[in-house]
C-alpha cells in the first residue's frame, strides 16, 4: 500500500491537515501524522490539540510514497525551519515521490527549489515565495510529482487530488461524492 506521511507542527491550520488525513483514511489509504517536535501532541493555530501518530525522529520514511505539508502560521515557519524535514523533501522529490503542500506551505517547496519549472498555487500573498514556479489560481494543481493547493477552502479539492494519485481518480470521485455530494472533475 502507498504510505503517506503528513507533517504537523505547532501552529498548523487544522482543517488543512486533518482533511487530508480524514479523506485519505476514508479511501483506505495509509496515512501517518508525524510531529516534527519531541511531543506527539501538536497544537494548531486555533488552539486545537491533535495527537500525532509518530515523532519524526522515530520514523523510517523509506516506505513513503507521498509527503504532505499543511499550511497555517506559524506552522509553516516551523516546517520550513526543520532541517531533517527539508532534507527528506529534497531527497523524496529527487526520487520521484509525491511532495504536496497547501496554503502557505508551498513556500517551503519554493525555498527548497522544488518548484522550478512547475505550476503551483498557494495562499494569496505567498506567490513571491514560489521561487521558479508558474503561479496559478486553481484550487489544487498537480505538476509531475508536486501537488499544491491554495488553503483551507480548497482542502477537500487538494485531498481529492492526493487520493486520485495514489488510489485512482474513480476512488477520489467516490470519496468526494460521499462527503460533498459532488464529484472531482
Amino acid at each position: 500500500m502507498k504510505q503517506t506521511y503528513i507533517f504537523f507542527a505547532d501552529g498548523l491550520e487544522e482543517i488543512e491537515g486533518l482533511t487530508v488525513v480524514d479523506l485519505m483514511r476514508r479511501a483506505g489509504l495509509p496515512v501517518t501524522i508525524v510531529s516534527i517536535s519531541d511531543s506527539l501532541e501538536v497544537t494548531g493555530s486555533h488552539d486545537i490539540r491533535i495527537k500525532a501518530d509518530a515523532l519524526f525522529k522515530d520514523t523510517d520514511f523509506s516506505d513513503g510514497a507521498m509527503f504532505v505539508l499543511p499550511g497555517g502560521m506559524p506552522g509553516t515557519t516551523h516546517l520550513a525551519a526543520f532541517g531533517p524535514l527539508r532534507e527528506l523533501l529534497i531527497r523524496s522529490c529527487a526520487e520521484g515521490k509525491y511532495v504536496a503542500a497547501i496554503c502557505a506551505a508551498p513556500s517551503v517547496l519554493g525555498d527548497l527549489g522544488l518548484l522550478k519549472g512547475k505550476k503551483a498555487v498557494c495562499y494569496p500573498g505567498f506567490e513571491d515565495k514560489l521561487t521558479g514556479a508558474a503561479v496559478g489560481m486553481e484550487p489544487a494543481v498537480v505538476d509531475g510529482n508536486i501537488i499544491t493547493s491554495r488553503g483551507m477552502g480548497t482542502a477537500i479539492d487538494f485531498s481529492g487530488e492526493l487520493i486520485a494519485l495514489l488510489a485512482g481518480r474513480e476512488t477520489a470521485r467516490k470519496i468526494l461524492s460521499s462527503v460533498l455530494h459532488r464529484s472531482l472533475s
